[in-house]
């Protein structure tokens, strides 16, 4: 007789998101967060703790100015239970996963964490830069595919913004599933390869220098060219005749700067090709690029006219330079008052390496950007429209990983985080495709049972806590998320109505 086969174990379903995996014994779901273990689903990464509290000098402390140390840096020292690997509230009626009372200061706080399915979710990259990485409004794509688009630039570096529902959601597939391993790659601190229509190839690492077209970017800017010549006219009249500032958006000329005039230097007759606006400042001296000062100039002498001959001189010392101080010449006037070569003394070049001694060094920084919707919401509260209101009226302090969240004004609860505030890893997916990323709301009790909260689900937070939850330590300047400080009135304080 044929020998029977054992039967197959069983699949469970996971409800952890709408994809609604059917996962088999020892193996996990597509978003490799849940998995079937012994037929029951369990979050495979553990749940993320903070330890809190006040540095202390050992010796300093006691009765009697001194006391034995156990090598514990941190004094009360209290856990803060983050929604790092807490799980999720889909499909959106149950509570929240974990609902955790402490006691803070003598006031009973609960903390309520989730993870949250953000469809609505994206990043905004800043980008320490003065190189053009691409035209305002061009195409960022990874994989070949669109994920973004180049924003608006700041003082002294590019913006990015990166995802939202319309890339998640409103492409094709592959555009969805790449912009959603993008996002996370980038929230996880994970370099990102992106190319951006017309413009440069670039690496981007939260907290890491942007390498753009193969070259790793050193200093940010440490001004415009008008900016510069301000900071540095009283260094540079002693050395020189005249300084030009390179600078995409505003080239400076020192004597005609208003430092200058301030400083009684005599007008050099050096004059600028481009569009001048105010007396010693240019606009439009040379197309965006890679070159001196964002543009696309590798020759400095490129942006100059003749030389006025009524005002220059033989012998006229002139000095260019860019916002970084990286690329600098230095010229004198010939008879025929044409810009020759000429070496540097040393104090003129200790003026160049000053502005790279002034300026920063050049960062990618990435917010996770997204808004808690009202599924996320009912898993706080059954009436969510109270959990915005108590956030807008700071009874109830939002935080992202243990992290500060900064809450927009308006409507909703959207917020931005910086990554590297987060605990690592703190960011997933589920193939929807969406960003699964932490967040908890803290408030006080009474202010937690006024919103109509999930209180028959509070659980004390020493029972949460078990071997496998996984603790990290808070970072240097970051918030305390259970400081009275957060919360517009303070512990000592009755909450508002």
């Amino acid at each position: 007789m044929p020998k029977e086969r054992a039967p197959k174990p069983e699949k469970i379903r996971c409800d952890a998101c709408p994809v609604l995996c059917f996962i088999a014994d020892g193996r996990s779901g597509a978003c490799d967060r849940y998995a079937n273990h012994g037929g029951e689903l369990i979050r495979l990464d553990p749940l993320t703790v903070i330890q809190s509290g006040v540095p202390t000098v050992p010796f300093l402390d006691g009765p009697d100015g001194g006391q034995d140390w156990d090598g514990d840096i941190v004094k009360g020292q209290r856990s803060f239970v983050t929604a790092v690997g807490a799980g999720t509230t889909y499909p959106d009626y149950k509570p929240a996963p974990f609902i955790v009372s402490q006691d803070v200061d003598d006031v009973d706080m609960v903390t309520v964490v989730t993870e949250g399915i953000f469809s609505y979710c994206g990043v905004k990259v800043k980008i320490d830069t003065d190189r053009h990485i691409g035209d305002e409004r061009a195409i960022v794509r990874a994989g070949g595919e669109a994920i973004g688009h180049v924003m608006t630039s700041e003082y002294g570096s590019k913006m990015l913004s990166l995802g939202g529902v319309d890339h998640l959601t409103g492409g094709s597939k592959k555009e969805g599933r790449l912009t959603c391993d993008a996002l996370m790659r980038l929230c996880n601190c994970e370099a990102v390869e992106l190319t951006i229509d017309d413009g440069v190839t670039i690496i981007v690492q939260a907290g890491q220098p942007p390498i753009i077209d193969d070259t790793p970017e050193k200093l940010m800017r440490v001004g415009c060219g008008s900016a510069t010549i301000g900071m540095f006219a009283k260094q540079w009249q002693p050395l020189v005749d005249e300084v030009v500032v390179v600078d995409d958006h505003i080239t400076g000329i020192l004597t005609e700067h208003e430092a200058g005039k301030g400083l009684n230097m005599r007008p050099s007759g050096i004059k600028i090709a481009g569009r001048r606006s105010t007396p010693g400042r240019y606009f439009q001296v040379a197309n965006p690029g890679t070159g001196w000062g964002g543009t696309d100039v590798q020759d400095p002498l490129t942006i100059l006219k003749p030389a006025d001959p009524k005002a220059a001189w033989p012998g006229l010392r002139l000095l260019m330079i860019s916002t970084t101080g990286e690329q600098w010449a230095y010229y004198v006037l010939d008879e025929n008052l044409v810009p020759q070569p000429a070496e540097i003394s040393a104090q003129l070049l200790a003026s160049t390496q000053r502005i790279a001694e002034n300026c920063e060094p050049s960062l990618c920084s990435v917010l996770f950007m997204g808004g808690a919707g009202g599924s996320l919401r009912a898993g706080v509260t059954e009436n969510p429209v109270r959990l915005t209101r108590s956030v807008k009226d700071a009874l109830t302090y939002v935080s992202c990983g243990g992290a500060q969240a900064y809450v927009w004004p308006g409507g909703g609860i959207t917020l931005m985080v910086d990554v590297m505030d987060m605990p690592s890893n703190s960011f997933g997916y589920v193939p929807t495709p969406a960003l699964v990323a932490p967040i908890e709301f803290t408030m006080r009790r009474v202010d937690y049972a006024a919103l109509g909260g999930h209180m028959e689900h509070i659980k004390p937070v020493e029972s949460v806590l078990t071997p496998d939850t996984r603790k990290v330590t808070q970072k240097p300047g970051q918030p305390d998320p259970n400081a009275a400080e957060n919360y517009g009135w303070g512990h000592g304080e009755k909450a508002k109505p």
